[in-house]
Order: structure tokens, then sequence, then C-alpha cells
């Protein structure tokens, strides 16, 4: 039996409502609040938080001694398509050459890493 039941995955950065709208506009979903915490309820999918961050400094990605500490794996279903609109929406790529794997790493304009996967 489980112990706990996963609530919300909180991303630290320095403009939540900025990157609520990014990942609301990625995803789809109602941004939800304003000032330190948003709330992105994304339909049918679990819910993401920003939480406003003082000095935040985004992960690096790839690096050998900094750890990136999670990143999210967001399933398309055409990869050119949605790294085209991520791209446009402010993500930039971090390891998006090889076109033979199903799945591409870019950072969220607040320099979080995720993946877009056809998988």
């Amino acid at each position: 039996m489980a112990i706990a039941e996963l609530g919300v995955v909180v991303l630290d950065c320095p403009d939540p409502r900025a990157l609520a709208g990014f990942y609301a506009a990625v995803l789809g979903g109602t941004v939800e609040g304003e000032g330190e915490w948003v709330d992105l309820k994304v339909p049918g999918g679990q819910s993401l938080a920003f939480q406003a961050a003082t000095g935040f400094v985004p992960p690096k990605w790839p690096a050998p001694d900094a750890s990136q500490q999670f990143h999210l794996d967001l399933t398309v279903q055409d990869l050119d398509a949605a790294e085209k609109e991520v791209l446009a929406l402010g993500a930039r790529p971090l390891d998006a050459e090889d076109r033979s794997r199903g799945f591409r790493v870019y950072a969220d304009p607040a320099g979080h890493p995720f993946c877009l996967c056809a998988c």
C-alpha cells in the first residue's frame, strides 16, 4: 500500500506566472494564481506548480559537476512540429541535433531541462 499520493510537481523559477504560461502553451490547461505561487491545471494530467525562488540559478545540462536535479518528459506525436512550437514559445535546444532518436532535450525559459518524446 502506498504511503502517499503525488500531489503536484513544483518548479522553482524567477517568474512563476510567465513559466506557467509557457507550460500552458505547451501542455494546455488553466493557469491559476499570482505572485509567489502559480498552478497549472493540466486537463487529464498531473498539475504543475511554479514557485518564486529568490536568487534562482537554472540547472546546468549536461554538466558532470552540477546535477540537473530532474527533468520533464513531454510526449508528442510529431517531434519536428512540437520542436518548432516550443522554440517559438521561448525554449532553447540543449541536445536536439540527433534526429534519429525518439527524444530531444530543451530548456524552458527559466532554464529547466525538458524532453520532447515521441515514445
